[in-house]
């Protein structure tokens, strides 16, 4: 018989949690139900930059956004330590520059994403609640027995699984679920797990940008763009344009070809930077290894896994329900907490990452500070004056282009939550003023903002929620070795999705379906003839994916040019 459930003779930490958590997701819950009423409850700061400082108050706020930057990437401290000390500058700087008091614990809890904050820490609960079962060593085991012990099969199978889930779940949510698998499996592996989180990451921000629900920026844009909230927009000339609105569906009818495009080429980059990491593979006894990682608290496993599953219907159900996903995170931790007691809270409540939550809350008063200073506007000012530029004919080639790498670089360098939340305003202004087709700008900035987030550690939230875990668990993931990875990544993803976006919906927008099914269709084709190729030189079903014969290719065009020539000569 399992234990049963007790609400008596609890630890007094217990309760005083419990109670905090409804209270902060009650509070999550009303300001959501507030702004989506379009009431005036939603508290925001109402600061004003002095007369003739505005320029100043630009570059001082860029002055400290590179500094921080300085620091993450030297690791001189920290990059929470970093992200606190930036805030703190900025905040400083913001109060100096407004004609306000910025100085107030108000005018700090307006500028953190609570949203985020919540529904981290609600994941983070139930993640270390679930571990305790054994499930994750157990996963390890059954990714390292699908793979057949080569290491290249098993990074293939892993990130196969990250890309679908984080299109189906947000990408946090996914590394939450699967970093402490990776960790678990490269330990009894005895393999370094970095080259693999960095994988995954990447994967999953790729996957995430498929779907409205797949990463933040796509659910602000979806939140924010829909035609019920343009018809609600105070703007009239917004309201007009509410028919040109996005809704759920377009995001997987318009985005998810562009992605697919991107999958084999990735896998291909990936295996190329890590061809030593990512060659040979373990022989290990799969027998041995399934009786020492069993799963060991099956009673338990059930309980939490059903409250987790009953999480992600929550998240599924986002778009029709309408209640925060932050509030669905921290309702389950609740639940689990009480159904699962057998451990203490205190055990559970080790396994949260405080140090990732502090980061984000250091880095959203940093980048929120330097919104009020201007400095997010100037990008967008920026944005336009390059638009601008360019003749009427081509005004949407060069808007397309421009909003897609300059979300892709700003958003690699600026959290992208953030930035999403400043430029949403600013594609309505574009297309308003520049009289510019509004749907084709909207998949610029959420496929800029997504893939983007792959160019640094800190570009999305999946990045740092990963990075945490990882450094708890002994395996600290860099600045550094994180760009060599994902610079690379997202200016390949971005470069064929650029293709993709002037294709579809700038040449050939009266064909726009047709050009799709194309685009997929070749690169479909492309990737069955090349896993053939891969498979008839005796490779692995993963190796043949990234098999790539260029070489052969060209000696072989090569050697012909060498007999037309010969034969040329010989008869004359």
């Amino acid at each position: 018989m399992g234990e049963k459930i007790s609400f008596v003779k609890k630890h007094p930490a217990q309760i005083i949690s419990f109670v905090l958590l409804i209270c902060v997701a009650c509070v999550i819950t009303m300001q959501n139900s507030q702004a989506a009423g379009g009431g005036s409850a939603d508290i925001h700061l109402e600061l004003n930059i002095k007369d003739g400082l505005s320029t100043q108050a630009v570059y001082v706020g860029l002055a400290i956004l590179l500094f921080v930057y300085a620091l993450i990437i030297t690791e001189v401290v920290h990059r929470t330590l970093a992200a606190a000390l930036g805030g703190l500058m900025a905040m400083v700087a913001l109060n100096y520059y407004s004609e306000e008091s910025a100085l107030s614990l108000k005018a700090v809890t307006t500028m953190i994403d609570w949203e985020t904050i919540g529904l981290l820490l609600g994941m983070m609960i139930m993640v270390g609640i679930i571990s305790h079962t054994g499930v994750f060593e157990w996963l390890a085991v059954q990714a390292y027995k699908r793979s057949g012990g080569e290491i290249w099969t098993l990074v293939v199978i892993l990130c196969s699984v990250t890309a679908v889930l984080s299109a189906f779940l947000d990408n946090v949510t996914t590394m939450l679920l699967l970093t402490p698998v990776t960790i678990q499996l490269a330990r009894v592996l005895d393999i370094d797990p970095i080259p693999i989180l960095i994988s995954e990451v990447l994967f999953s921000n790729i996957g995430g940008a498929a779907t409205m629900i797949g990463d933040p920026p796509n659910i602000m844009i979806g939140s924010g763009m829909s035609p019920e909230a343009m018809r609600m927009n105070a703007n009239p000339a917004v309201q007009a344009l509410a028919d040109q609105g996005v809704t759920f569906n377009d995001f997987i009818i318009e985005m998810a070809p562009g992605i697919i495009m991107t999958i084999i080429p990735s896998f291909m980059l990936v295996r190329w930077l890590y061809k030593d990491e990512f060659s040979g593979g373990k022989n290990t006894d799969i027998t041995e290894l399934e009786k020492r990682y069993p799963i060991k608290d099956f009673q338990n496993l059930k309980l939490s896994g059903g409250i987790l599953g009953l999480v992600i219907i929550g998240f599924f159900l986002h778009p029709i329900l309408h209640i925060a996903v932050s509030w669905v995170a921290l309702g389950g931790a609740v639940l689990m907490l009480l159904a699962t007691s057998r451990h203490d809270i205190e055990e559970s409540l080790e396994e949260v990452e405080w140090t990732t939550l502090l980061f984000f809350a250091g880095l959203f008063v940093l980048i929120h500070s330097l919104q009020y200073m201007g400095v997010i506007d100037y990008i967008g000012d920026f944005v336009r004056s390059a638009i601008e530029v360019f003749d009427l004919n081509y005004r949407l080639a060069a808007a397309v282009l421009i909003i897609l790498w300059v979300s892709a670089i700003a958003s690699a360098f600026i959290d992208n939550i953030p930035y999403t939340a400043t430029m949403i305003p600013i594609i309505f202004t574009l297309s308003i003023d520049l009289n510019l087709a509004l749907q084709p700008l909207i998949w610029a900035l959420a496929f800029g903002a997504c893939l983007g987030g792959n160019g640094t550690l800190i570009g999305a939230s999946a990045n740092v929620v990963t990075a945490g875990l990882s450094e708890e668990a002994g395996y600290p993931i860099s600045f550094n070795q994180f760009f060599r990875a994902g610079f690379p990544i997202m200016i390949l993803t971005t470069f064929i999705v650029s293709f993709y976006m002037l294709i579809v919906f700038v040449f050939g927008d009266d064909s726009a379906l047709m050009w799709k099914s194309t685009l997929v269709g070749v690169s479909i084709l492309g990737a069955m003839i090349q896993y053939s190729r891969g498979r008839s030189k005796g490779k692995s079903p993963a190796a043949a994916i990234v098999h790539d014969d260029t070489a052969e290719v060209v000696s072989a065009v090569v050697d012909t040019i060498k007999d037309v020539i010969g034969k040329n000569s010989e008869e004359e």
